[in-house]
């Protein structure tokens, strides 16, 4: 029962105008600067947390938590819309999302990644509130092992993702944990492949990653191809998804809820590893699979679902 008093203490403390208006203010400005390519909640939140000083301590935590979830939600609006994701998180999105895009569905794509990520933020959330000890104990019998196997199933997840030669795949994940391997060492501190440039020190960040392979691949493809070139051109339009839409991101939703607030529980990458998972779960127990890659619904609804 303590708990529930808690709660209406929580809700009736929160539900005040003052603090509705602010937490809308931090959904705003988080949405706002989380679109912008490579800027992740974490980034968004030191950028705008000067913003919160003034501000009494329930409303500034109020505006923080505003922040955090519009950014990480912004992150999936340039992923479909340009297929140049706003966060780590958002780059599974950007496979179907742009897809759906370039068919005319960016309204439906921006639609499913709104619903997945209010439903799953609500139900985790929710979670939090009733299990956080015991989650926070699970948390921390996590060892080098089990993330160990987490970053094992990260990389398998990254070649079953990959569409045509699996060598090739093979090849992209080598080239990416060589890449990793950039920057300090955790447990020594000594300096690894930065070849004395400081600026390596802390390894290569997200957003040069982001924007060297969609940005600027992606403005190289349509600058060669003029007459093809695969922007998106339209208005946005559509949001309103169909009754079969809804059908087909039901499931979706509901597994890529549990398993984000599973790996949502860890330390670290939780929110990358959660997206990149369900989506590679969803494409092997989805009816559709065979339209994975090509603007396929629950490849948009999964990974926004376990990202949040």
């Amino acid at each position: 029962m303590e708990l529930f008093a808690n709660l209406a203490l929580g809700f009736d403390t929160a539900m005040s105008l003052q603090n509705l208006a602010y937490c809308l203010a931090g959904v705003f400005l988080g949405t706002a600067v989380g679109v912008l390519p490579g800027l992740g909640p974490v980034a968004t939140i030191a950028m705008l947390l000067p913003a919160t000083f003034a501000l009494p301590p329930i409303s500034a935590l109020i505006m923080l938590a505003g922040i955090y979830y519009g950014a990480q939600y912004g992150g999936s609006t340039t992923a479909i819309l340009v297929n140049l994701p706003g966060e780590s998180s958002s780059v599974v999105t950007a496979i179907d999302g742009y897809q759906m895009a370039r068919q005319g569905r960016a309204g439906k794509a921006l639609a499913t990644a709104a619903i997945g990520s209010f439903f799953a933020g609500t139900v985790a959330t929710i979670l939090l509130a009733l299990f956080a000890p015991p989650l926070a104990d699970l948390a921390l019998k996590f060892g080098p092992a089990e993330y160990f196997s987490l970053m094992v199933l990260g990389l398998v997840a990254s070649v079953v993702l990959a569409s045509g030669s699996l060598l090739n795949a093979i090849g992209m994940v080598i080239l990416g944990l060589l890449l990793g391997l950039v920057g300090s060492d955790v447990n020594s501190g000594a300096a690894r492949y930065t070849f004395d440039l400081p600026e390596l020190a802390d390894g290569i960040n997200f957003v040069i990653v982001a924007m060297g392979m969609f940005g600027i691949g992606e403005i190289i493809r349509n600058l060669e191809h003029e007459e093809t070139r695969s922007l998106v051109m339209k208005k946005v339009s559509g949001l309103m998804l169909t009754k079969d839409d809804f059908k087909r991101i039901i499931a979706p939703v509901l597994r890529g809820t549990v398993l984000g607030s599973a790996l949502g529980i860890l330390p670290g990458g939780g929110a990358m590893l959660a997206s990149f998972a369900s989506y590679s779960i969803e494409k092997k127990v989805s009816k559709n699979s065979a339209e994975f890659g090509k603007g396929a619904i629950e490849g948009v609804a999964a990974p926004e679902s376990a990202n949040n």
